[in-house]
């Protein structure tokens, strides 16, 4: 897109860092399938989360144009990341031709375990993408917050789609679509409609059912869109509940919301079940996660739900007056079928900030 092509000063620092934390975030609305330069086949919406985050510290220095990058995970040495995050900057090249004249030392960090299945390429791509945009603003100082933010989530998309939602905070929208103002399959957005106050303090703790290495990788995934007999009707079912979703969240409707969200994910996983080749990406605790989940819901009244991404861990949803009763329920009938019991206390986040310790 024309308008972030960069079109500033071709001067800037011989050599800095920059240092950016961006969440990851859970898809309410799911986005399955992709075309073009990551671009999705559907609208979808997520909730930023918070305590899982990467950190990125991004040190420059003038190169003589090789562009040489070095990744460092934790403070060791992680080459296998490396011909991703040049992937990443190869395609940031034709918006930031300014990076072909340095070289990069990624320094980065998970909050979360990296096995742990927690969506690590959307947190990572952001934050990455956000140190992009400081070394811009190095260069070219003048960017309002908003032209550094869409821009920011428009680069962290073509690291991983899903990098899109991880800029702002609460609930971001990544694609386009009818009569959702400022939507675009370009770049997320903060949600622009109403929303509920009980929405936007949302709790969601990540059961570790499975802590291995995802039976199919998201690339993979979202490939088997293609030629998919069902693939229409996603898309449009997608679009559908997304309109559906608008007066839940506006009128704080928590019965209304329970159904869509488990739905979409259901639906997510009936996707893989029903490619060519199938995926059972579900596991026998993911199951009996479910069904206990369900019949808790019934029996106690609270407004508890769950959600999967494309794995066997679970996302249960619930909103903070129901915290008191869930999470005790959690302990006591939900964590025998987690991975050593391991599980991650979330809620609903602020979106990326800046780290201290940047500049040049």
């Amino acid at each position: 897109m024309k308008e972030f092509v960069y079109q500033g000063p071709d001067t800037g620092p011989e050599q800095g860092a920059v240092h950016w934390e961006a969440p990851s975030n859970i898809a309410l609305v799911k986005y399955w399938g992709k075309h073009g330069n990551q671009l999705p086949m559907n609208p979808s919406l997520s909730f930023t989360l918070d305590a899982c985050h990467t950190r990125t510290r991004l040190e420059f220095f003038q190169s003589g144009g090789s562009m040489p990058v070095e990744v460092l995970l934790d403070g060791q040495p992680a080459p296998s990341f490396e011909p991703k995050i040049r992937q990443f900057l190869e395609r940031a090249l034709p918006f930031q031709p300014f990076l072909k004249g340095y070289g990069f030392r990624v320094h980065t960090h998970n909050s979360f375990p990296h096995s742990s299945g927690i969506a690590s390429s959307a947190s990572g791509m952001a934050a990455l993408a956000l140190c992009l945009m400081d070394l811009e603003r190095l260069f070219a100082p003048g960017l309002s917050a908003g032209q550094f933010r869409r821009k920011a989530s428009f680069l962290a998309r073509l690291g991983s789609g899903s990098a899109a939602r991880s800029v702002d905070g609460g609930l971001v929208l990544w694609g386009t679509h009818p009569g959702l103002e400022g939507s675009s399959d370009a770049y997320g957005v903060p949600y622009p409609e109403k929303v509920h106050p009980v929405f936007q303090d949302y709790h969601d703790t990540i059961l570790l059912v499975d802590k291995g290495e995802k039976a199919v990788s998201s690339t993979v995934g979202h490939g088997l869109m293609d030629g998919h007999p069902f693939a229409g009707a996603r898309f449009e079912q997608a679009r559908q509940n997304l309109d559906r979703l608008g007066p839940v969240l506006a009128a704080g409707d928590l019965d209304g919301f329970v159904d869509l969200v488990e739905s979409e994910a259901l639906t997510l996983h009936a996707m893989m079940l029903s490619s060519s080749p199938s995926f059972i990406l579900m596991k026998p605790g993911t199951l009996a996660i479910l069904e206990k989940l369900r019949a808790f819901r019934k029996t106690s009244g609270h407004p508890v739900c769950f959600t999967l991404d494309a794995g066997a861990n679970v996302h249960v949803l619930y909103p903070a007056a129901s915290r008191e009763a869930v999470y005790p329920f959690i302990q006591e009938a939900l964590l025998e079928h987690c991975h050593q019991g391991h599980h991650i206390c979330d809620r609903v986040g602020r979106g990326a900030r800046r780290l201290a310790g940047a500049g040049s």
